[in-house]
């Protein structure tokens, strides 16, 4: 097969598929160089050469131009349908702009160190990959607020379950003689456990109001099949806004107290140090979306409970938030003047 790629002749490679429904663009480039009996670096050297590395970068969040068209010459692919599997097709609607390091807000972190993640961000649901007939990972899976699955009512996972490590699909040609015996995206690169058989995790939530919150959340952020119609980018902005204040290390900030009192619940172990909520676990930002949620679901008599308690100030609410709504300005208006907090 690899001599068959060297003497092509026709644009188009010998096999050329096209990306699966809401497919990754690493998911996709990785089943492509199996399918032609090739390890996935030889594959990329081969084809882009050396000079030009994929897989010392997070390339689903990059993504190089270049390598679209690439791909879209060999496999007939439009480069927009190509463009739709990369993260920077949210780029507007999750995030204001594309960032190419640092945190990218609302996209879990890879952590990339020597080509291999350090993190856990790539999640996956094993009852999905179980049906597929051909297991792949979902663009979806990569969004840092997800961590559910909607049409198998379950949670996602970052991890094996076997032996812990995080996703890294790219990896598992690496020291492999039986290579070509590869069959399937779904096996831990760094035990051989099947992902597929990891066990079903039941939705924890905090109350049957966050419950139903959550299921409108998927829906019209487009991650579920019911799509009632999608949230602005300006709206994750906000959200986002209150996930970091809940996760503030400020001492004057104490939303993160206030609402686990107001919800009747424990703090969560919550991973130590500095961390975005992108490189939190998954158990961590299902907790903490759930916190925000609760003065999401009503945002202006909620939030005048905190700030009366002394939970947070005016400034809090709105120190470096990039684009808020004009609705979100107006209604944090009235928290502006600290003298009127215990009228």
């Amino acid at each position: 097969m690899m001599n068959d790629i060297k003497g092509f002749t026709s644009p188009l490679w010998p096999i050329h598929f096209k990306p699966l429904p809401d497919e990754l663009l690493s998911s996709w480039l990785v089943r492509l160089a199996h399918s032609h009996g090739l390890k996935v670096q030889t594959f990329c050297i081969l084809l882009f050469g050396n000079t030009r590395q994929l897989w010392n970068r997070d390339i689903d969040r990059l993504a190089p131009d270049w390598l679209l068209q690439a791909l879209s010459d060999r496999t007939g692919t439009p480069v927009e349908e190509i463009f739709q599997s990369t993260l920077r097709s949210y780029e507007g609607w999750f995030y204001p702009k594309m960032r190419t390091s640092s945190t990218l807000q609302w996209i879990t972190a890879l952590k990339l160190h020597h080509r291999q993640f350090e993190g856990y961000g790539i999640q996956f649901c094993p009852q999905c990959l179980r049906k597929d007939d051909e297991p792949y990972f979902r663009k979806q899976w990569r969004v840092a607020f997800n961590t559910i699955c909607p049409q198998h009512n379950c949670m996602l996972h970052d991890r094996c379950q076997n032996c812990g490590a995080g996703v890294a699909f790219h990896r598992r040609d690496i020291g492999r003689k039986d290579f070509l015996e590869i069959t399937s995206l779904a096996i831990c690169h760094h035990c051989g456990f099947s992902l597929q058989n990891s066990n079903r995790k039941e939705i924890n939530t905090h109350s049957q109001e966050l419950r139903k919150w959550l299921q409108r959340l998927y829906a019209t952020a487009g991650l579920s099949s019911t799509r009632a119609g999608i949230i602005d980018c300006k709206s994750f902005n906000v959200f986002r806004q209150f996930v970091m204040l809940i996760t503030s290390r400020n001492k004057t900030v104490r939303l993160y107290e206030f609402i686990c009192t107001a919800l009747g619940i424990s703090g969560a172990d919550l991973q130590k140090g500095k961390l975005p909520f992108e490189a939190q676990s998954i158990e961590g930002r299902h907790h903490l979306i759930q916190l925000a949620g609760w003065l999401l679901i009503d945002l202006d008599s909620r939030l005048d409970l905190a700030w009366r308690a002394k939970a947070l100030k005016y400034n809090h609410m709105i120190k470096d938030l990039e684009d808020p709504s004009s609705s979100y300005i107006t209604l944090i208006k009235k928290f502006s003047n600290w003298r009127q907090r215990n009228g």
